[in-house]
This record gives C-alpha cells, sequence and structure tokens, in this order.
C-alpha cells in the first residue's frame, strides 16, 4: 500500500499516523464509489441485491474505521500542535476538517450507517422500476424508508433550528435552512418579474431546429470533443459512458469519471449534460495530487462543486463566444439538420426561456423554481406539514403555481431526480448556490483576464480553466465554502453578480 504524500507528514508521528488511518479510509470510500459507479453503468439489475450487502459493508467499514478511538486520541493529542500552525497551513486543515467531520461522524452508530445505505440501494432500483412504470406508488414505500432513515439521521446529528440544518451542513459546511431561504427570497424577487417579462415577449426565439433526429453516436463523439476541449481527462484520469441520470463520481484524484444520456430527438440534452458532468470532472480532476488521499481531497462543498459544472454548462457553454467557435464542430456532425443554423441562431436557442417540467433541461431564468419546489416540498414533509403518500400532488400543485405547467406522469414529475431514490433532504440546494456562485467567480477571473470573452470565442479555454484550478481547486477542502469564497473572490457567497449576469444576457437576447 502506497504511503500518504511525503509532504503532508512532518515530524510530529501522531500527525503521520492520523495521515495513514485517513488514507486507508480514503481508500475504502473509493472502492465504494467504483461498486456505485458498476451499479449506475453497467451492473445487470439482478445485481441489486447483492449490491446493496457490498455497499452496505463497505459504508459500515469506511465508518467503523474512521470513528475508530485511536483517530479520537490522536486529534485530541494534536491540539496543541495544531495551534502553532498557520490556520490555512495543509496540515491544520487536515487536523481541522478531520475533527470536524470526525464529531459528526461519531454521532451516527454503524447500525444507523447500514441501513442507510440498503435504503439508498434499494430505493435506486425500485426508482429505475417506478421510472418503467411512470407510476410514483411503485416508488413510494422505498422513499418512505428514505425519509424514515434520513430523519432519524438529522435527529441523530443535532441541530438548533430545523432537522434539515443537520443534512445540509453535510453538503454545504456552516450554512443553515434560514440562509437558503433568505438566498431564494433574494432570487425570487429578481427572477419571477423577468420571467414573466419575457413570456409578455411571446415566443419570438426559435429551438424547434434542436429538436429532430440526431444520431446518437455522433451526439456522444460531439459530447467528448466539447469535454476535451474544455479540458476534462476523458481517457487518462476519466471516462465517459451512460446512466439513467448523469452524474460525475470521483474515485480518486487521477480517476473521475463522468456519465451522460442521451435523447436522439433532441441534441442539447446530451451536449449540455456532458458540459455539466465535465465541470464537476475538471474539479475532480484539478485537486492537487497531494491530497488524492487525503480527508482534503474534495471540493470545499457540494454547492461549490456545482458552481464549477454550473460555469462550463452555461456560463461558458451557453455564451455567445463559445458559439462563435464551436459551431463549426456542430455542424460538421450534422450538416443537414443545422443547414440553416448559424452561431447566433444556436446562442439564441440554447437559451429560450420557456418554462419546462425538467430541471436538468431548463433555461437559466427558470431553473432555480425548479430547485424551490424540491427544498419546500423536503421542508413540508420535515415540519410535518406534508406526508410522502401526498408528493407527488403536491409536486404538481407547486408546478403549476411556479411555473404555470403541470407534469401528465409521474416520469416527467417527481420520478425525474435520482436524488431522492437514495437521501432526502437539502438534496438540491446546492444547484442554486453553484449557479450564484459560478458568477462570483467567473467575474474574478476575468479581471485577470479582461479578453476571456475573446478567448472563448477563439475556442481558447486554457486561460479559465487555469484561472480556476490555481485560485479555487488549489484549496480542496481546506476551508468551508464561505472561507473559500472569501479567500478567492474577497466576498462570501452573494447574488448580485448572478442576477446581474442573467438580467443582462436575457435583456439582450428578448430585447427587454
Amino acid at each position: 500500500m502506497s504511503k500518504p504524500d511525503a509532504t503532508q507528514a512532518p515530524g510530529n508521528p501522531q500527525y503521520a499516523r492520523l495521515l495513514e488511518l485517513i488514507s486507508e479510509v480514503r481508500d475504502i470510500q473509493g472502492i465504494g464509489a467504483l461498486l456505485f459507479w458498476d451499479q449506475q453503468v453497467i451492473m445487470p439489475r439482478g445485481g441489486a441485491a447483492s449490491r446493496g450487502n457490498h455497499l452496505a459493508l463497505v459504508n459500515k467499514l469506511r465508518h467503523e474505521r474512521f470513528t475508530s478511538p485511536e483517530i479520537g486520541r490522536l486529534l485530541e493529542g494534536l491540539r496543541s500542535y495544531e495551534e502553532s500552525l498557520p490556520y490555512d497551513s495543509d496540515e491544520a486543515s487536515t487536523i481541522r476538517v478531520t475533527r470536524r467531520e470526525y464529531a459528526k461522524a461519531t454521532k451516527l452508530p454503524p447500525e444507523l450507517v447500514v441501513r442507510a445505505s440498503r435504503a439508498a440501494t434499494e430505493g435506486y432500483t425500485v426508482w429505475l422500476a417506478a421510472r418503467e412504470a411512470r407510476d410514483y406508488g411503485v416508488f413510494r414505500p422505498a422513499l418512505e424508508k428514505t425519509v424514515a432513515v434520513t430523519r432519524e439521521i438529522a435527529e441523530t446529528l443535532g441541530y438548533e433550528d430545523h432537522p434539515m440544518d443537520a443534512l445540509l451542513d453535510q453538503h454545504e459546511p456552516g450554512m443553515k435552512v434560514a440562509d437558503v431561504e433568505t438566498l431564494f427570497a433574494e432570487l425570487r424577487t429578481a427572477l419571477v418579474p423577468l420571467a414573466k417579462a419575457i413570456a409578455a415577449k411571446g415566443d419570438i426565439v426559435d429551438s424547434a431546429f434542436l429538436q429532430q433526429p440526431f444520431d446518437r453516436a455522433k451526439q456522444l463523439a460531439l459530447g467528448l470533443e466539447a469535454v476535451k476541449a474544455i479540458g476534462y481527462d476523458p481517457e487518462i484520469r476519466g471516462r465517459m459512458d451512460i446512466s439513467v441520470h448523469p452524474y460525475t463520481i470521483d474515485i480518486a484524484l487521477d480517476d473521475v469519471r463522468i456519465t451522460t444520456r442521451v435523447n436522439e430527438n433532441y441534441v442539447g440534452q446530451s451536449f449540455f449534460a456532458c458540459l455539466h458532468e465535465a465541470g464537476h470532472g475538471i474539479y475532480g480532476q484539478g485537486l492537487p495530487g497531494k491530497f488524492g488521499r487525503s480527508i482534503l481531497g474534495d471540493g470545499a462543498s457540494a454547492g461549490l462543486h456545482e458552481s464549477q459544472s454550473r460555469l462550463w454548462e452555461n456560463v461558458v457553454g451557453r455564451s455567445r463566444a463559445f458559439w462563435q467557435s464551436f459551431f463549426p464542430r456542430l455542424e460538421a456532425h450534422f450538416p443537414t439538420q443545422l443547414a440553416a443554423a448559424t452561431p447566433e441562431s444556436i446562442y439564441r436557442a440554447v437559451n429560450r426561456v420557456r418554462p419546462s417540467l425538467i430541471r436538468v433541461e431548463a433555461d437559466e431564468v427558470t431553473y432555480n423554481l425548479h430547485i424551490m419546489v424540491r427544498f419546500e416540498l423536503e421542508k413540508a414533509v420535515f415540519d410535518g406539514k406534508l406526508e410522502v403518500k401526498d408528493l407527488a400532488e403536491a409536486w404538481n400543485a407547486k408546478f403549476k403555481e411556479y411555473l404555470g405547467i403541470a407534469p401528465s406522469d409521474d416520469l416527467t414529475g417527481i420520478l425525474q431526480d435520482i436524488h431522492w431514490s437514495m437521501s432526502f433532504g437539502a438534496n438540491f440546494t446546492s444547484y442554486t448556490i453553484g449557479n450564484v456562485a459560478s458568477i462570483q467567480l467567473y467575474e474574478e477571473a476575468v479581471k485577470q483576464y479582461p479578453d476571456m470573452t475573446e478567448r472563448i470565442a477563439r475556442g481558447d479555454f486554457a486561460a479559465l480553466f487555469g484561472w480556476m484550478k490555481d485560485n479555487l481547486h488549489v484549496h480542496a477542502a481546506k476551508f468551508t465554502p464561505q472561507e473559500t469564497l472569501e479567500r478567492v473572490t474577497g466576498k462570501p457567497l452573494t447574488a448580485a453578480p448572478y442576477l446581474g449576469y442573467i438580467k443582462r444576457k436575457f435583456t439582450d437576447i428578448y430585447g427587454l
């Protein structure tokens, strides 16, 4: 077994031992990630029950290894050593983050970890069956188990104000439900009037030409070209496969895998899923190699991970400059379908604003409304105001209220996302945090590269890729998400840059 990176193991023997133990925990985590990837991509469906046993055991072993009394003793013995170090040093950060995560993990008994793992595996399998049947009723019993075990986890972890605070802290350390509600209120105040103003302009943006037959293999080839162009390595340090729901999984820093899905009658679904997941992949592949088997070898939070996926998918991939450089590649794959298209018509088409049922295909103006629906439903369940059996009906009502449309069946409604098949509560807020943070980070990068738009228009993504790696990825998980944003941009999370970007972009497209 390889040892932890030598640059992280100075003379303190207690610290060296802590690194050794954490590296083993990370290895077990990587094994679990590989099993999960196999389940999502190539495992025969008949293997679901056995895979549930495998993942439950791996998660139990990881939890028991991480919560061992020896790690607790080491953390206690390292307090004076930590206090002697600079706060932002790798050593102090390793001890600090380990102590934070250890405090949470030791509250959870192994038996609860196993039940949560089994519920997730069962939930995913049943979710697939429910999708085929287009029937929430098939999924509901499994979701009830997931909600019950998630509620138990929240109560076991503890909270001050709301049970979802405990769950949110797992994704966004330091953030609370009240913070999310404040952010959503600010976004809602600005985005709802903008959406109404755009709707009043009528259907003036044509995107119909993107919805015709597009060969599956050519779509995948195009997606590979795109992810390589922006900096993701799908050959040496990653790969791209097909799954029901696109996702990214980090098995190791040099093994970061992404998936997509293909709609043969809409070229945008696969293409933007590729860019989105490649953004995650770039973050994972961009973390410093010295953190490969360290507790710091992750992104700062789920929200900052989403900032990278939304950056490459939307800020870059749906920009006018991007299509000035990338249109010839698209046209080369589909010359017949795009015979009358231009870079400008593609730009306008991929930014068409129209209320939609599917979150991953939503435009930038209405996307966050999809997140608000999910967050409010989760909170209502935890508040005891909504039963799981009534979730599908409540989902449809919320969509009618927020977007003016309602699903015709459960597949385009409550069954569309994978997230609730594995856990419930604070699952989706990171997407909105990522939207907001993506612009905050991008505008900081533009300060160093004022010609960023011109670079992208030439197909040169190296400056943006390099800036994110040198300024965001370099910190890995050393700091909380708010600390990370302040170090990179000088400010905590703020919606103003994002709302300014949205207003400028769509005022121009729709002539408001």
